[in-house]
């Protein structure tokens, strides 16, 4: 993250929660070895259904001023693109409702999201062909990675508001990415850069023992 754009950061990093969950991944907890066809099953192995939205991150919370907020595409492109809160919403808007999962086995359906979809963004920055991956950095430091297959399905976007209120701090506001076929720790909150790499680079929690690709279905808790 460039100096920049950095913002002040409230809470402490949970060092005993991140370890557990590490604890977990070398445990195979949560595990059921089943999987599902997304096209027959909506909820996936091992997961139960919640109506409140949860709130998980590593501790701390970025507070990021509206007026400073920036999105950057980098890496493999051919025109690297830097945005404003202001520039972001002006581009075109779509609305997706979808179903969530995290890897913390809840699930929620029928999210809407408003914002900018991954696809308009790509369009903008002109990826070059040797383009395959991309890696994510938020606000708080949080990293993930994705295949450009994944990334750039067309139900993902770059969400500024959910259920028709602008995106609480907690939840990631300003923005944050949604993309619904992956557990959720593949969609960060507070997200400000995207760089677009040839080779892959694992994120937090895929160097913790996490699953590399996180598809629920797949049950792929872990690595």
């Amino acid at each position: 993250m460039a100096e920049d754009d950095a913002v002040p950061l409230t809470g402490k990093v949970k060092d005993k929660l991140i370890a557990t969950k590490q604890d977990w991944a070398r445990e195979g907890r949560l595990l059921t070895g089943m999987h599902a066809d997304p096209r027959a099953e909506r909820l996936p192995p091992g997961q139960r259904l919640v109506q409140d939205f949860p709130v998980l991150d590593l501790g701390v919370q970025p507070d990021v001023n509206p007026q400073n907020w920036r999105l950057r595409i980098e890496g493999l492109v051919a025109a690297p693109v830097r945005l404003t809160l202001e520039e972001f919403r002006a581009l075109p808007q779509v609305e997706r409702v979808n179903d969530i999962h995290c890897v913390t086995q809840w699930s929620r359906y029928d999210n809407s999201w408003h914002g900018v979809s991954v696809a308009t963004l790509l369009e903008m920055a002109r990826p070059k062909d040797e383009a395959r991956f991309v890696a994510l950095t938020s606000y708080d430091g949080y990293t993930t990675n994705l295949a450009m297959a994944d990334f750039a399905r067309e139900e993902n976007l770059f969400a500024h508001s959910w259920e028709g209120a602008p995106l609480e701090r907690r939840h990631g506001g300003p923005v944050r990415l949604v993309v619904p076929h992956l557990y959720f720790w593949k969609s960060p909150k507070w997200v400000t850069r995207i760089e677009l790499l040839r080779e892959d680079r694992p994120g937090f929690w895929e160097v913790r023992g996490y699953h590399n690709r996180g598809d629920p279905w797949m049950e792929e808790r872990y690595g």
